[in-house]
């Protein structure tokens, strides 16, 4: 492939609030609300009626899916027994929303990483689980507030936002309707986490990252990577839900229910995905090809440790190591669509010219996303 028909990832940005929650917070103000509500319904619980709210330790969290913290945009709210949810201030319309002060703060890093002005660019993807409105797109908010011009859209792929968003980025290129395209992928989860379910409130965390994909031509960053191929897939399961829309208002029902809020059953999609997820990721190295074996980095989707290491292990027939597959749910928890892009931004700098990498993020849907990198 030449530099003149080429289309590459130039830039990536990545920022995260400050507010940092333990998961010994997250146990003591679930275990907090536990023994109010067990106490509260006592009568209920041993009569057989009502089960009781479990409880939760922080050992049980990092076993279980290998996150020992993660960011919060907003951490007032999350603490309180009587709330157990972030305490997020209304935006009048004239002031930028909270999602799209995420968005420009990853966006103005990957523009900086890939030497681009907002003159350079011809399209902003805001691609992620929620968003905080149906309208206007996020996106063109973001494309305003930085000034660039042309045009911008939202898309909603849950986990493998990130991904199908790239590969939308790149149909645009290889098309020539853009020059360079503007991927964000602010992730606020935190308001959809159900902070009394001991099974889920640990899971997610708040981050925005970005990329910036261009033609092979224009590029002139230090780090620079060749898409070689893209890949997707989506298979329908009831799995992994979030059932809250507009049409909520309609319903004679709680609009924030639990079955509002997302929620999973954790070992299906453990059991489910992880195969479709190996069998995927072999099938796309395959068609660029290249074999499993010259895969430099695999950057992941970051849901749960025990998945990452299984996958890995039927791909490379041993758990990857931190260096072929780097895992930041630690810090981060799992971030949605944003896991394997926050994975490439701490760990792509070290590689070589010539050095294979692959994205993949996979999830609700089910969705599987992938992209074949070399770096230039």
């Amino acid at each position: 492939m030449s530099a003149n028909d080429s289309v590459v990832i130039s830039g990536a940005g990545l920022w995260n609030p400050e507010n940092v929650l333990t998961n010994t917070e997250l146990v003591q103000v679930l275990n907090e609300y536990a023994d109010k509500f067990n106490d509260e319904h006592a009568s209920e619980i041993e009569a057989g009626t009502l089960e009781p709210v479990a409880k939760s330790d922080p050992d049980f969290i990092t076993k279980a899916s290998g996150i020992r913290q993660r960011y919060v945009y907003v951490k007032d709210g999350i603490m309180d027994v009587d709330r157990m949810r972030p305490r997020i201030q209304e935006r009048p319309d004239d002031q930028l929303s909270h999602q799209g002060e995420m968005a420009v703060a990853a966006a103005k890093k990957a523009l900086s990483a890939a030497n681009k002005k907002p003159a350079d660019i011809d399209a902003v993807i805001v691609s992620c689980a929620y968003t905080q409105r149906s309208y206007p797109a996020i996106a063109i908010e973001v494309q305003a507030e930085l000034g660039i011009e042309g045009f911008g859209f939202d898309m909603l792929v849950a986990c493998s936002a990130a991904t199908f968003a790239l590969h939308r980025a790149y149909e645009m290129i290889k098309a020539g309707t853009a020059r360079a395209v503007l991927v964000i992928n602010p992730e606020l989860t935190s308001p959809q986490v159900n902070y009394r379910d001991r099974d889920s409130h640990f899971i997610f965390g708040d981050v925005a990252t970005a990329m910036v994909v261009e033609r092979g031509d224009t590029a002139d960053a230090e780090h620079v990577y060749d898409i070689l191929g893209i890949k997707a897939k989506t298979v329908y399961s009831n799995n992994i839900r979030s059932n809250f829309g507009f049409v909520s208002h309609a319903f004679d029902s709680d609009p924030f229910g639990p079955d509002k809020l997302f929620h999973q059953e954790g070992r299906k999609v453990f059991k489910e995905v992880c195969p479709m997820a190996a069998e995927h990721l072999a099938v796309q190295i395959e068609a660029v090809g290249a074999d499993i074996g010259q895969v430099r980095r695999w950057w992941l989707h970051q849901a749960n440790i025990n998945m990452n290491q299984l996958i890995t292990k039927r791909l490379l027939g041993h758990v990857g190591t931190q260096d072929e597959a780097p895992i930041v749910l630690d810090e981060y928890a799992n971030t949605a669509s944003a896991g394997s892009i926050i994975a490439f931004n701490l760990h792509h700098k070290d590689l070589k010219s010539g050095d294979l990498g692959v994205i993949c993020s996979f999830g609700a849907g089910y969705s599987i996303g992938s992209l074949a990198l070399r770096k230039r």
